[in-house]
Formats: C-alpha cells, structure tokens, sequence
C-alpha cells in the first residue's frame, strides 16, 4: 500500500499544464458540445442493444452507467490533450489510484463479480425458492453485492454473491412443477388391491394434483413388519408442500375408511418352555 502511495505522489508531479491560450478555450468548448452529442448518440445504440439482450436486461442500468462514466472520462482525456495536459501521467495517475481501490475494496469487487454473473446467468430470479450454501428459503431481492433470502419462518438472510457464485444452488420453482415421493406402510393381512385403493381414494380427492404426469402408487418393499408401497403425484411448485401434507392426512382418513392398517416396526418374540 505504501508503495501505491508514493507511486500516485510521484505521478502527480508529473502532470504538465501547456500555456492556456483563447484558441485552446475555444477548442475545448467545441470538443465538449460535439462530444456531448456523440455521447447520447452512443447511449441511445447501448441502450438499445441492451433492451434486444434478454440476457443482459437485468444488468441494463449498471452497464449503462459504466459506458456513461467512460465515455466521459475519454472526453475529458481530449479535452486535457486541447490545453497541452500531459494524458500519459494522467493514465497513469489513474492506473496507480485504481490498484489502491481495487486492493482495498477486493472482497467488494468479488461480490459485484459475482452478482453480475448471477444476474446474466440466473439460475433464480426474485420469487424462487432455492438452495444454496447451507441456507433455503426465497430470494426476495438480488443486488450486485448480497442475495436476500426470506427463510420460512420469516428470517432475512443476507449472502454475498461470491458465496452464491460458486455454491451448489437447487432451484425449486424453474421447472414450474415437482414431484412428492411418499413411503406409506401396510399390514400383511391387507390385501395389496384393497391398500392402492385407499391411495387412489385419497389422491383422487386432491384437485391441486396435476393429471400429466399422472400420479402412481406401486408396492416398493417387503420389510420385516410391513410392506412398503411408494406414492407419487406431480403438483405446480406453489402448491407442493400442501399437496405433500394433505397426501398424508388423506392416507390414513382412508386406510382407516378400508380398515388398513399402518403397522409399525415390531418384534415378536416366542418363549419356550424346555420342561
């Protein structure tokens, strides 16, 4: 940092201000005008390009505040070069002031890097509900610098992007659907037609469950004191988890309407008598 330091003293002894004369005034104050026309000119084809790029749309203010500022900064290089301003040390006064803040502000750099390849790429949008580095919940803002997640018992997490950039992210609404996956267990006195029935009872009474792809119940195991059959219903990913829940709940209504039993591990054991 020292060393920035005293390479940005030694630059600014450098600048060179040439003799201030009317014809160089009255150069820089055409060179200003047209280079003010040509500025909006150039923001107008920006801005355009950017409104064709869906890809880039959510980047728009920012990409247009940058080329806004360079643009700018490239007018007042030639308006310094009119008055015979020595640009070389210039550049590189600002070269030298840019590594200072690019050492002093790295961690902040590396969230803006991050969000704005979050905001190109979107792997979520505002609304989804995700998964990423340890934290679930849905995203309610996205920034340049930190990702807001809501969890669901109401708690706003901050993340830098950075973190988000390069974690694992499970996005559970892009696909606008989900499947719920639900063990349910049996008696072996129960007849396997009579136990897919109650299932079929209690999913056909679900208006939220979608009919394509249509929903399936099938026996999946042969365990020690029940067998095991699997359910499983497509829903819209708002409606998931009341889907999930009112599966169970409407279950066991209907094995109870069946007389099914739901069985629970259990062991029996049979005492001998060696008399």
């Amino acid at each position: 940092m020292n060393d920035a330091l005293k390479a940005l003293t030694d630059t600014l002894g450098k600048l060179k201000l040439g003799s201030l004369t009317w014809e160089n005034i009255l150069q820089a104050v055409i060179l200003i005008l047209v280079g003010m026309m040509v500025i909006r000119i150039l923001l107008r084809i920006v801005n355009g390009m950017l409104e064709r790029s869906k890809s880039l749309v959510s980047l728009k203010t920012y990409i247009h505040s940058v080329v806004k500022v360079l643009l700018w900064f490239l007018l007042a290089l030639m308006v310094a070069g009119v008055f015979n301003v020595d640009v070389t040390s210039i550049i590189a006064l600002l070269s030298v002031a840019g590594l200072a803040v690019s050492l002093a502000l790295q961690n902040t750099l590396s969230n803006v890097a991050g969000g704005i390849m979050l905001l190109v790429s979107k792997p979520f949008t505002v609304g989804d509900y995700i998964e990423t580095d340890g934290v679930s919940g849905t995203v309610s803002a996205v920034d340049l610098s930190y990702c807001t997640i809501t969890t669901v018992d109401n708690k706003e997490i901050f993340i830098p992007n950075n973190q988000i950039s390069a974690a694992k992210i499970i996005n559970y609404n892009r696909l606008g659907r989900r499947r719920a996956e639900i063990f349910v267990t049996a008696s072996y006195d129960a007849p396997t037609e009579t136990v897919k029935a109650a299932i079929w009872e209690a999913l056909n009474s679900i208006p939220q469950i979608l009919p394509d792809p249509a929903p399936s119940v099938w026996l999946n195991d042969y365990q020690s004191s029940s067998i095991q059959y699997v359910v499983r219903a497509w829903a819209s990913a708002e409606d998931y988890w009341d889907v999930y829940y009112t599966i169970l709940e409407r279950i066991r209504a209907s094995f109870e309407r069946h007389n099914v039993e739901m069985t629970y591990d259990h062991l029996n054991v049979h005492l001998v008598d060696k008399k």
